[in-house]
This record gives C-alpha cells, structure tokens and sequence, in this order.
C-alpha cells in the first residue's frame, strides 16, 4: 500500500474540496508524509466541476502527477524571472533574466497555449515547494495576458498548490540569490507578489495512512518541527545496526543523502553477483525527454539483483510504488522476480508512460490532453540503496537509513517517514541533533498560516466573494468584445482578406454584444442589490431568466461565427484570421457554459453543497454544438484529399503502418511480438486494431475478451447519451486502454 491508494477522505481533505468547488480563493493545501496529498490530487477530477490543468517544476513530478511541466505548459525561457516590464540598467542582461516584455516579444504563446489557458477554471501546481516565487509570478503573469484580466492575481484563475514544504527547497544559484532578493525576502512560492495580492488558504492534511505507530508519529512530528526531545534521540539510536549486524538482514533498502553514495552501492552489489548481466532497452515513441525518463532507458538486471517497483500495479495489485522483489530468472525477454515478505513469483511485465499535452478539443471546445509519446520499460530500478530526494512517495517495510550526512532541511525528517514503523528502522550511523534542522523560517511559516478553527469563517466569506466574482465574470461581454476587436484587426492588416466580402460578420456579433452592455451592467447590478440584501430566492429567479435571455444571444452569435470560420476555411492564406476565430470560438464556448451553470452553481454554494454535478447541462450544450456544426457542413462539405494522397498529392509508395500491422496481425502475431518486432508501443497496434474493427476487417472479439467487452458494454449503457472516451475511462476507473474502450464503443454503434 502507498500514499497513491485511495483512501476514505479525512475531514480537512473535504474541506479543500469545498473551497475549490464553492470559491475562487487560492488554496495551499499541505500535509505530513503520508497524508494522502497524492491520492487526493489523483481523485480530484471525480470530485471537482472544474475544468483544471495539472502542472510541476520538474519532468519526473509532472509525470508522477500525471500533468506537464510549468516550462513546457507556459512556455517559459530558461533564467530568472524579474517581475518588472524590463530588466533595470544595473542587471547584466546576459545572465539569464526575463521580465514581462521577454515573455510578451521574445517568447508568445501560440494560440493552442492560449486557449488551454482560457478554458481553465483552476490551476493546479503539485510539488510547490520546489517552485520559486519568481516563477510563480511569471505564471501570473502568462494567465493575466493570456486571459485579458489584469485586476485579478493569474486572470481570475484559482489556484491549488500542493507539496509540503518540509520536503524539496526551491534550488537558487548562487548567481541568483542578489537579485532575487531585491524583490523577494526569500525564494519560496509564497513569497510570490502575485499570491500576495489575493492571499490564499492554508489547508493542512492531519489523517496520516502510512504510519499507525503513535509513538513513531510523535517522533515524526517533533523531527518535522524542530522539537526533537532526548528521548526521541534515544529511540530512535536504539535502532542503530553495526556493519555486521546489517550484513544478514535481507530484503531492505538503503537511504542515503548523495547520488554518488546510492549509485556506488547499487554497482557494487550488481558488479559482486556472479550471474550474467541482462540488458532491456526502453521503447520511446513520439516527444519523450530525457528529463522525464521515470527509469533508465537501459536498464541492466541480473538473477539475484534486488529491485524496486516505481509504479503501482493497477492490474492485479502485486506490487506497489516502494515494493522491493529480487529477480529469480531471467531468459530472453522473460524476467521473473520474487516479491519481498510474500515470496510470491511474478513475471515483470513492460509498462507504459505517456507525455501529453493539453489542448481544446476541435469538436466540443472543452479542454482535453493529447498524448505526443510514450515510453514503454520494465517499471524498476536496482535497489540496493536510494537517495533520500528520490525516496519521497515510496513507503517501505523496512530501510537502512544513512543519514548521518544530511545536507539540507529536512532530510532526517524525509528518510524516517518513509518508513511504515520503528520496527523496520535500521540505522547505519547514529542520529546527532545537529543534523535534524528543518528551515524555521518553513517552521514560522506554518506556524502564522494553519488556523484550523478559522476555515469555516474564511470559507463563507470566500463563497460569499465567489457568487460575487461569478455574476460580475458571468453577466460581462466586455472581455469578448475587445478580443473580437483584436482578431477584426489583425483581418483588415491581412493584404489577403481585404478582398474578402465577409468584413462585416465581426461587427454585427459585436454590435449585437455592445447593445447588450448596458442592459448587462443593470442586471449585474441588481443582482449584486440582492446579494447584499441575501435575498436568495429573488436573486436566483433573476438569475435564471437572466440565463435565458444571454445564453440566446450568445448561441446565436455563435451560430453566425461558425458559419463565417466554414466560409473562411474555402479560402487560402488565412491561416492566423483562422486561428483567431477559433479563439473567439472558444471563448464564446467558455461564457456560453458559466451562464449555463451560474443558478445551479449559485444555488449550491448558497445551499453549503461540497460538490457539484453539471454533465446534464454540459452533454446538453454539446449535442446543440454537434448538431450545429452538422447543420454547417451540409452547406460548407470538407475539402478531403482523395485516398492514398500526402500533402501536395504525391502518392505513397507502399502499404502504410495500419496496413503492415494488420498484415502481421492476420499472420497469427499478438499485439506483443508486432510491437516489438515494428519497435512501437502496444497501445499504437491496439489503435490500428481498433481503425480495423471500425472498418470490419476483424471481429472484436480477436483482439479482446468477450467478457471485457460485456463489461465494458454494459458501463457504455449507464452512461449519458453524449459521453466521451474519457467518461468512460473515468467510469471504469482506468482498468482499460482508450484503444480498448474505442474499439467497443465502436462495436456497440454497429451492433
């Protein structure tokens, strides 16, 4: 069991919850070891109605996280952030730096970036001790530009930064620590100028899962603190193993405080087995960095190396993130372990990590991800010994801690609590209290922000804030028109379109928006009268005329707008007049859905409710816009190239990859042997696959179990009628591969 399992929710876990699905209020939510912040992170799509993006400081956390790293996500240059327009005239420029008019000349977003950004109701940023204040105010920067709000700190996104600052310090180079500090009185992210202006709520997770052992948790908190007693030492040294002792313990892991130590251990002991080394290449397809790698591309085993799982096993749950085995057999291919406590012998199967994107889905306008590669390998590493940096999320039976060279904060504090009791603790050397030092300024911190007893007070005046901060949001087109104005503009710079007699579409949805503006600051007005006057039932009746009356507009507006994009697109050289309508589109979409919510959403804070279900709603506006735009292609048909054609219309020259996996897949291969034979991934063979169970060149049942497909058939019934493959993953908890569940929704609308 790992923090990553799902756990029964604790109380302050509820809390934030309510505070991201009832308020706008930015949320530092925090927690000993083992408190659940992963498993909370992991469920929150379940539990939220918020459309969010997941994003973290390094390409190994945001793979953990399951989201994309800050840099990749805003586009941001390497150096050192100066929230200024410029660099100020004593800065070398050359040393690394970049300010608002950098991000805005040098460095734009494209307009995919720019609409992920304005699609987003949240913003969630995992492992926020390692992201330093000047990068958050970079990031607040991105989405107040991005967005065209420059009153709200991150252009009215709320933010979710989770970690635990007792952990992993924000790295500052020595080049930069002078001119940091002339903005910020220390690098840590809630020093963040932007953070400050808005203020955020301090949630700490207090339900620890990992440990049970009272007198070890006590131990734990006191080292965390700053507070250790004499009597904490003592136990703690009781534990205490002499080299020989340790020589005859078996199955344990080593925690260190260096690389080069874990390294030398583990080839050390790699080197001393007498059996032949064994190596596996890693399969990569697509965009897949080295800094993401969550094992090594080459990995080299031998019978008897003792390993480590890196990944949980969602199939059978024979192992977890931390579980140690020792490799029993090795032939070919075929590697067989045996799991530590259990004894139990297990073939090592090849697990797949996917990079992805976020993008806004052509078709419905809602955020999506889009995954750009994958990178397949056995999910170990030797481990004999591990660093205490890289330890962080594992749990462990039981460890041999070396810890008498720690080096930063915090680090007696990470070793120690990976452990699940004082009875698997080993230590090499003995602990001295000159190297328990957690940061007090960390101390002091969490100290003046974790108020417990004053969340329900915050809470309401947050919400009460909220239903504000949404009528303004919601019932205010001025945002849109302004973008309409910029996109009109960049069509009459276009030498191209000025010949083009479609000029005054934009201008009639922006004089049919402009002649709505003062009826709209009536109307927000009163409904602001009566949020003071907490005349709740009057104000949701105004409410849900009021959404009514908008929604008609803006869908006809949109109509109009579709229909100009599908007569633009019969034109050549308009590519970036193209781009900009799909911006507008998109944010047409985006008003379109918080009018459609704002009385339910409304409703429910006022009703104290902790979750929100608008899928009715959202499935309803999706069949409106699919049978909209099915309207549109009637009159505007795509313009597709014949087949067998590329770009330019050349020909191609031989059968293509959907082809030759089909022709080994009818030569008796399995989804395995091609992969491995055409050096791609099995979930790509599995999508070519599903393409042939599409066309009827293969009956679904070759390639999947009818039991699956009943299973899976039958969670397709309990679903609305619009759903998406991404529902249906959710629904059926990630047990099966989206080529999977494509190809059976796929049987389903033909049988």
């Amino acid at each position: 069991m790992t923090e990553d399992i799902d756990v029964e929710m604790s109380h302050f876990a509820e809390t934030a919850l309510q505070f991201i699905n009832s308020t706008s209020g930015h949320i530092f939510l925090t927690g000993k070891a083992g408190t659940g912040k992963t498993t909370f992170l992991k469920n929150l799509e379940k539990h939220t109605h918020k459309q969010f993006v997941v994003v973290a400081p390094t390409g190994i956390a945001a793979l953990n996280a399951g989201g994309v790293t800050i840099h990749s996500q805003f586009l941001f240059p390497l150096g050192t952030f100066l929230p200024d327009r410029s660099i100020p005239a004593d800065f070398n420029a050359e040393e690394g730096f970049f300010t608002q008019n950098t991000l805005a000349r040098k460095h734009p977003l494209n307009s995919v970036r720019k609409q992920v950004l304005r699609s987003i109701d949240l913003l969630v940023i995992d492992e926020v001790s390692m992201l330093r204040a000047d990068v958050l105010d970079a990031i607040d920067y991105r989405l107040r530009s991005a967005r065209g709000n420059f009153r709200k700190s991150f252009g009215g996104v709320q933010l979710l930064l989770i970690g635990d600052l007792y952990q992993l310090p924000p790295v500052v180079r020595r080049n930069e620590e002078s001119m940091l500090q002339r903005y910020y009185k220390s690098a840590w992210f809630y020093e963040s100028l932007a953070l400050k202006q808005d203020g955020f709520v301090y949630i700490e997770l207090d339900k620890i899962f990992r440990q049970q052992d009272d007198v070890f948790i006590n131990i734990l908190n006191n080292l965390r603190n700053n507070t250790p007693t004499q009597n904490d030492i003592d136990e703690l040294n009781s534990h205490y193993q002499k080299e020989e002792e340790m020589k005859s313990v078996k199955e344990v892991i080593t925690l260190t405080t260096h690389n080069y130590k874990a390294d030398e251990m583990n080839k050390t002991a790699l080197r001393e087995l007498d059996s032949d080394s064994h190596f596996f290449e890693a399969r990569m397809e697509g965009e897949f960095p080295e800094s993401m790698y969550p094992v090594q591309e080459k990995l080299e085993l031998k019978e008897g190396a003792q390993i480590m799982f890196i990944r949980n096993d969602s199939e059978n749950q024979m192992y977890f993130n931390g579980k140690l085995a020792t490799v029993s057999k090795i032939q070919g291919d075929k590697v067989e372990v045996l799991l530590a406590e259990s004894n139990a012998s297990f073939e090592l199967r090849r697990e797949r990590w996917e990079n992805k994107k976020y993008t806004i889905n052509a078709s419905t306008n809602d955020l999506d991800d889009e995954i750009v590669g994958s990178f397949s390998q056995y999910p170990v590493k030797l481990a004999w010994a591990i660093t205490v940096h890289k330890s962080q999320g594992l749990t462990f039976e039981k460890a041999i801690v070396d810890v008498g060279q720690a080096f930063t904060g915090g680090q007696v504090y990470v070793a120690l609590s990976r452990l699940r009791s004082l009875d698997g603790l080993i230590l090499r050397s003995q602990i001295h209290p000159g190297v328990i030092s957690a940061d007090n300024q960390i101390v002091s911190f969490s100290k003046n922000n974790n108020k417990p007893s004053e969340l329900p007070a915050v809470m309401k005046q947050k919400q009460s804030e909220f239903i504000s901060f949404l009528i303004d949001r919601t019932f205010d087109f001025s945002g849109l028109i302004k973008e309409i104005g910029y996109v009109s503009k960049s069509k009459k710079e276009s030498a191209s379109l000025n010949e083009i007699s479609m000029k005054p579409v934009l201008e009639q949805i922006t004089e049919s928006l402009e002649n709505e503006k003062e009826n709209t600051a009536k109307f927000r007005e009163q409904l602001q009268t009566l949020v003071r006057a907490n005349d709740h039932e009057k104000l949701l009746e105004r409410i849900k005329k009021g959404s009514a009356y908008y929604k008609n507009i803006l869908t006809e507006n949109v109509k109009m707008l579709l229909l100009h994009t599908a007569e633009m697109k019969q034109h050549k050289r308009v590519k970036t007049y193209l781009n900009g309508l799909g911006e507008l589109d998109q944010l047409f979409s985006k008003i379109l859905e918080e009018v459609d919510k704002s009385q339910l959403l409304i409703e429910g804070i006022l009703n104290g409710n902790q979750s929100f279900d608008f899928s009715e709603l959202a499935n309803a506006r999706l069949a409106e816009r699919k049978r909209l735009l099915d309207e549109i292609k009637t009159q505007f048909p795509d313009n597709k190239k014949g087949p067998g054609k590329k770009k330019g219309g050349r020909k191609k020259d031989g059968p293509n990859t959907y082809d030759i996996t089909l022709l080994m897949w009818k030569e008796g291969k399995d989804i395995e042997t091609i992969a491995k034979e055409r050096e791609l991934v099995p979930g790509t063979i599995e999508g070519h696959l599903v393409k042939a169970v599409q066309n009827g060149l293969i009956e679904i049942f070759d390639f999947i179990k009818e039991e699956e497909v009943k299973l899976i058939s039958n969670a397709i019934k309990e679903l609305p009628k619009e759903f998406t493959s991404k529902d249906l993953f959710g629904k059926l908890e990630g047990k099966y591969t989206y080529a999977k569940l494509r190809a059976v929704m796929s049987y389903t609308e033909i049988k």
